[in-house]
């Protein structure tokens, strides 16, 4: 019976403390739980293996970041890292000048690049101060012989003609009608096509068709003042850049812009610019990065990665090109009249290498000018006669 009494009395203890262990299991950390926060870490992030081995690696950094099209011939990767940009950018030039690199661009203070190449591939170091006092940097690569697809691929580049103009575009966003509908009235818009062939919008647009529009619709805007008009390039000019020889139909086109300015070149100190790739995608940045300065009437304003941060508030500022973030912080400043406003609408994501359309180039067309001094197409329009060709879109 004694026996029976002291059991009785130990059985509530031995209950508790059970429930003590199973309630200890029940919240303790789930170790799959922990696996998977563990490989969403930035510094779980390993190198993948299409990343070429040539390009030298800044020991002590974490890997934050690798864009998503990453392949041997192209990608970005972010860094960051406790050491000062001088540290890292003194390493990167020794390396690259020790294994026989061709440097491009040495280390600039002034836009924090670096840009090397070797064996045909491209090398763009950014490096950035963000806020926690690391420095963070971007590795950039392309290879020079790779190429892409484009609207004008399959025809020959001819200089413009009046059969050239486009005079009717398909598939348009509809918060871009108005704007593609003004600018193709204006005449300005060429491309290699048939007579009368309708034009798809949501075709991706190059960078020599680009320049070409860019060129003649602002110097449409500006027909009756030729002080402001960008000037042509002539065939003995030295050219600007070595895949675009003096002899390209579209020469005096891209040495204008060139030589105005507008777009980087040796002749603006980017020495790494020796190469324009007509032929490669118009890119977001690649926008923004001309169109900007023109609206502005002058160069563009130095910024910094939290100026963007601080304005549009993207979340992929450390994937943007320098210039472009330069340009970006002075198109915020533009207000309702912004090209991204216009152009990409309301968006969190700029997403720098997306490829242009045909309909957003044209978007982006539509107005030159800043803070409240400039002009539309529309206005363009009234202020002559008639459109040059009004068939409409």
């Amino acid at each position: 019976m004694y026996r029976y009494f002291i059991v009785s009395l130990l059985l509530p203890f031995v209950t508790a403390c059970s429930n003590i262990s199973d309630l200890e299991t029940r919240f303790s950390p789930n170790p799959e739980l922990a696996k998977q926060e563990e490989k969403v870490t930035p510094s779980s992030l390993k190198i993948p293996k299409d990343f070429p081995e040539i390009i030298p690696q800044y020991s002590n950094s974490d890997l934050q970041e690798i864009s998503d099209n990453l392949s041997n011939e192209q990608g970005l990767i972010r860094w960051s890292s406790s050491d000062s940009i001088s540290q890292i950018s003194d390493f990167y030039q020794e390396q690259f000048n020790r294994n026989a690199w061709e440097i491009t661009q040495p280390f600039n203070a002034e836009n924090n690049t670096l840009m090397a190449k070797k064996d045909g591939l491209e090398v763009k170091l950014s490096f950035l101060s963000a806020n926690n006092g690391n420095t963070d940097y971007t590795i950039n690569y392309q290879s020079l012989n790779a190429s892409t697809p484009s609207i004008t691929e399959n025809t020959p580049t001819s200089s413009y003609t009046k059969n050239d103009k486009i005079s009717h575009v398909n598939n348009i966003p509809q918060p871009l009608e108005a704007y593609v509908e003004d600018v193709v009235k204006l005449g300005t818009l060429n491309l290699n096509k048939t007579e009368n062939e309708a034009i798809n919008g949501s075709s991706i647009i190059n960078r020599r068709i680009y320049a070409k529009w860019l060129v003649e619709t602002y110097n449409k805007f500006h027909e009756n003042n030729p002080a402001k008009q960008i000037r042509l390039g002539v065939e003995t000019s030295q050219p600007a850049f070595s895949d675009v020889p003096s002899n390209d139909p579209d020469f005096p086109i891209i040495q204008g812009l060139a030589e105005a300015g507008v777009i980087p070149s040796r002749l603006t100190g980017h020495s790494s610019a020796s190469l324009f790739r007509p032929n490669s995608p118009l890119t977001r940045e690649d926008l923004v990065t001309w169109k900007v300065p023109l609206d502005m009437g002058k160069g563009l304003p130095k910024a910094s990665l939290d100026n963007i941060k601080e304005t549009w508030g993207f979340q992929d500022t450390t994937k943007i090109d320098t210039k472009a973030i330069q340009a970006l912080y002075a198109d915020f400043q533009n207000g309702e009249q912004s090209n991204v406003r216009r152009v990409f609408g309301y968006t969190t994501l700029f997403q720098p290498k997306k490829q242009v359309t045909l309909a957003e180039a044209s978007a982006s067309l539509w107005y030159f000018g800043y803070q409240g001094d400039g002009l539309s197409a529309k206005d363009v329009l009234s202020i002559n006669q008639g459109p040059v060709v009004n068939d409409g879109v």
